[in-house]
């Protein structure tokens, strides 16, 4: 998932990225139910054809007591099948890691504390793109110049690296392991796909401070909430002193908060983002 203090610049970027990907999304939405009507209406046709032919045949006399059947009409290319529909991948643009997030539809088992823990490493620390990602903020940071006491050259970029890098993992395991495993919540994102544009948007911010329970119910995401909490708090013990108290806590508890909206938002429109503008099954 997307943790660090870089990402406070890197979210407008990430705004205009969803923008600029947005109105794709939403002609490609409007399309859909009359890529699925086409279907139905080719259905209608063959059902019109087999039962004029039944009636001509019954009418001649023909030896055949019954007309063949017509075989069901193969779906359209690029129509969404039951496999393709919804799917997620374990990475979102190839660099960012994305094993939390669930496809359309698709029920689970709940976790359990063991398995939440290994969605967590894998989602922190196992995969590649948590290395190359946390490069990526690390010099995005250095080159904002965000936090000016690290320093600059190849010693500064290291310790913006390894900090990203802590930032990564320490809100991974806290959000995705450590509380949901003592409040037995389920830290997995369930994409939704269906409904309108907005009402997808909607969704996906809602998921920051709802999620499911182990049990199969609803409730409050102290996960995400208290989790994000205890990594802003966390981060006072390797920032430097400018960078530590109260205060700047406050700010990035908000900047992590953010970063995991944005983070649900693309994970809720990434199988669209794969399937219309990737033109990826």
């Amino acid at each position: 998932m997307i943790y660090s203090r870089a990402l406070r610049t890197t979210r407008s970027g990430a705004v205009v990225l969803f923008l600029l990907l947005s109105p794709a999304l939403v002609r490609s939405q409007t399309a859909e139910p009359e890529k699925q009507s086409e279907p139905a209406r080719e259905q209608q046709t063959q059902q019109s054809v087999s039962a004029g032919a039944s009636t001509s045949h019954s009418d001649a006399g023909t030896q055949s007591k019954s007309p063949k059947a017509v075989p069901a009409p193969a779906p359209p290319a690029g129509q969404k099948t039951e496999n393709s529909e919804g799917k997620q991948t374990k990475r979102m643009f190839w660099l960012v890691p994305n094993f939390a997030a669930v496809d359309a539809h698709k029920q689970l088992p709940p976790l359990s504390t063991r398995e939440k823990f290994s969605l967590a490493a894998h989602d922190s620390v196992v995969d590649y793109s948590s290395y190359t990602w946390a490069g990526i903020l690390a010099g995005q940071a250095m080159l904002l110049n965000s936090d000016p006491e690290l320093g600059h050259g190849i010693a500064g970029y290291g310790r913006y690296y390894w900090r990203s890098f802590v930032d990564g993992v320490s809100g991974t395991f806290f959000t995705e392991a450590i509380v949901p495993a003592i409040t037995h919540e389920d830290p997995r994102y369930y994409t939704k796909e269906s409904g309108g544009f907005r009402r997808r948007i909607g969704y996906a911010i809602s998921r920051a401070f709802v999620t499911k329970t182990d049990s199969g119910g609803t409730s409050f995401n102290w996960s995400e909430v208290a989790g994000n909490g205890l990594e802003a708090a966390l981060s006072n013990v390797y920032y430097p002193p400018q960078e530590r108290g109260v205060s700047q806590t406050a700010k990035n508890f908000g900047t992590q908060m953010e970063s995991a909206v944005l983070n649900h938002v693309f994970q809720e429109f990434w199988p669209d983002i794969r399937h219309h503008l990737l033109r990826q099954k």
